[in-house]
């Protein structure tokens, strides 16, 4: 364990009063066993908390800050990659026509993936317009019946 894990691991709210005579700082029995008991129930919080421990108890932000960092920057490298054929980022298999071929294909999927989502949205604003028009009749119905002048169910 390095220094600066150990020292983070040593550190905590029971380091600010007197040490029992053993040199051992109160509650660290506690401690160890809601960690052991930790891993048996829940070994994910665990692990989390064992890994928050040895950083140093990170504040929020600086925690937030390395995540952005280290997955940002591996976001980044996925992204990369990506090519003019609609986000398809292939490396080059040393053949132009087959590279040619596999560009037309992925261009000519995206175009077809780009008409489906054409047709799902109309079909989404025909589903809306018919729930619509179907609330208007069962609204017109209700105010009828209300007002006397429609059909009654006696």
């Amino acid at each position: 364990m390095s220094d600066t894990a150990s020292a983070a691991w040593n550190a905590g709210p029971w380091n600010q009063g007197a040490h029992r005579r053993c040199g051992r700082k109160p509650g660290r029995g506690l401690e160890i066993a809601g960690i052991i008991l930790g891993f048996i129930f829940v070994w994910p919080l665990a692990l989390a908390y064992l890994v928050w421990k040895m950083c140093g108890y990170p504040k929020y932000d600086e925690a937030k800050t390395f995540f952005r960092d280290t997955l940002g920057r591996a976001k980044d490298d996925l992204f990369a990659s990506r090519g003019p054929a609609g986000g398809f980022g292939f490396a080059s298999s040393g053949n132009a026509a087959f590279d040619d071929y596999r560009r037309s294909e992925l261009e000519r999927l995206e175009e077809e993936r780009r008409k489906l989502d054409e047709e799902a949205r109309a079909f989404r604003d025909f589903v809306e317009e018919l729930k619509r028009a179907k609330d208007r009749e069962e609204f017109d119905a209700f105010m009828a019946k209300r007002r006397g002048n429609g059909p009654t169910n006696a």
